[in-house]
């Protein structure tokens, strides 16, 4: 009985804190993803910023795809939540409010107002589970080639896999503790098509890719928030959304 106690309280405890969380004070950018519904892998994009404490809706918008299974909540900046997880090579989004960390791409990119990395061959994500650097990008040439085997996510994709689809891109702070096999390399990067879903990430025209790399802060702490649209509803007063 008194382990049963507990577990109650510990529950409550749980409850009372996601109650009251919201989206923290000093995201100023916000960037909107909803979908129909959790198995649907296409949706809209919809870009916010914050003047004098109050969401206000930009002109960049767009049609975007996320995973080919849809979604699953994922470890970000909200409250664990209840329903399915994602996982690794599920083929879902992660669902929450995820920071948007760096930028990546093939080529050297100036006059960005966030942190900017220049892939280059040696660049890999690691997405096997149990390597120390599962969810990490990594230069082969730094901790070697052994390190990197059994890795999908060659960061130069023109190289390795003949696309285009990391020649920019964006890091979604998605399990950032990098747990193995909670989810790993989570982008915001170019599609292969409207109709074209993705691993898990979500994907953009290339013009819609370049207002939002010009767009995006670090100084305004900028993050992705992805959920279904009914699930954006039931908690858009709770965690003051737009």
């Amino acid at each position: 009985m008194k382990h049963k106690l507990i577990s109650l309280l510990a529950l409550f405890v749980c409850q009372l804190a996601q109650a009251g969380w919201q989206v923290p004070d000093n995201i100023q950018q916000l960037v909107v993803v909803t979908t129909a519904d959790w198995r649907a892998n296409q949706g809209k994009m919809q870009v916010y910023q914050k003047t004098q404490g109050k969401w206000q809706r930009t002109d960049l918008h767009s049609p975007v795809t996320i995973g080919r299974t849809g979604m699953a909540w994922g470890m970000g900046l909200h409250p664990e939540q209840q329903g399915q997880q994602k996982q690794e090579g599920d083929g879902k989004a992660p669902a929450g409010l995820f920071r948007l960390t760096t930028a990546f791409g093939y080529e050297a990119l100036q006059n960005l107002h966030i942190p900017y990395q220049q892939m280059q061959a040696s660049h890999y994500c690691m997405d096997v589970k149990g390597s120390p650097y599962y969810n990490q990008i990594v230069d082969s040439q730094e901790v070697g080639k052994q390190a990197i085997e059994g890795s999908s996510e060659g960061m130069r994709r023109d190289l390795h896999y003949g696309d285009n689809l990391y020649s920019k891109g964006i890091v979604v702070e998605h399990n950032g503790q990098n747990i193995s096999g909670a989810g790993s390399c989570i982008f915001m990067h170019l599609w292969r098509a409207s109709d074209k879903p993705t691993a898990g990430c979500t994907a953009m025209p290339a013009e819609v890719m370049d207002k939002l790399l010009s767009w995006l802060e670090a100084d305004k702490h900028p993050a992705l928030l992805l959920l279904p649209e009914a699930e954006y509803q039931r908690l858009r007063s709770e965690w003051a959304l737009p």
